[in-house]
């Protein structure tokens, strides 16, 4: 039994480690479009990998941050942003953007699920755990386009994005509220928001614009 649990866990590591070397990249491409130098290129790659979770242990008033405590992590990252800068072409834009669409949904429903799940076991409200999910996962990403001077993805792709989390922290609100392990409802709630977000990209489902005229 602690061979599976072990088992569990390292999966679990490793899928929250390529989700944020997804959002990184990310952080990578965005920079590069906007013909930043290295120095630029890097802050873009860490405030999409960890803007979200700084923000959220912010608001909960959590020390120290996931990146102080992880500085192999913190240096992974900023290591693979460096050599991203160095090897990425302009011409690979576009094709390694497309590439990252499913470790970024992938991210995006562990990050949502792991800043619930903390926001939840130190007693905040179900809304307010929901919100602190959806923080942690889109918030890098919202960050990362205020850098590079752009309206942030997130209010104008159209494609549900914070939806899909919302919908994920909702699933893990009722299985708690059911009393359901902890394990089941953060695995429920990522292949919730995983799911939601993947069936939104292949079947091209978009929100409706508003029109002021």
């Amino acid at each position: 039994m602690s061979n599976i649990q072990n088992l569990g866990f390292h999966t679990l590591t490793a899928l929250e480690l390529l989700g944020t070397g997804a959002f990184a990249v990310s952080g990578v491409i965005s920079a590069m479009r906007k013909n930043m130098d290295v120095v630029g290129i890097v802050v873009c790659g860490f405030l999409a990998a960890f803007g979200g979770g700084t923000l959220r242990d912010v608001l909960i008033d959590r020390r120290p941050f996931f990146w102080v405590d992880h500085q192999l992590v913190l240096m992974g990252v900023l290591l693979l942003c460096a050599a991203c800068a160095s090897f990425f072409q302009q011409r690979d834009l576009e094709s390694r953007e497309k590439l990252l669409q499913v470790p970024d949904a992938i991210g995006l429903g562990l990050f949502c699920a792991t800043g619930l799940h903390l926001s939840w076991t130190m007693g905040q409200p179900p809304g307010v755990a929901i919100m602190m999910g959806v923080i942690t996962g889109t918030f890098g990403g919202v960050l990362r386009d205020m850098v590079c001077n752009q309206i942030p993805s997130l209010f104008r792709d159209h494609r549900p994005y914070a939806i899909c989390a919302v919908a994920g922290g909702l699933v893990y609100a009722l299985l708690r509220w059911l009393d359901a392990p902890p394990a089941l409802a953060l695995g429920a709630c990522t292949l919730m928001t995983t799911g939601t977000r993947l069936l939104v990209l292949w079947r091209n489902i978009t929100l409706p614009a508003i029109r002021t005229q």
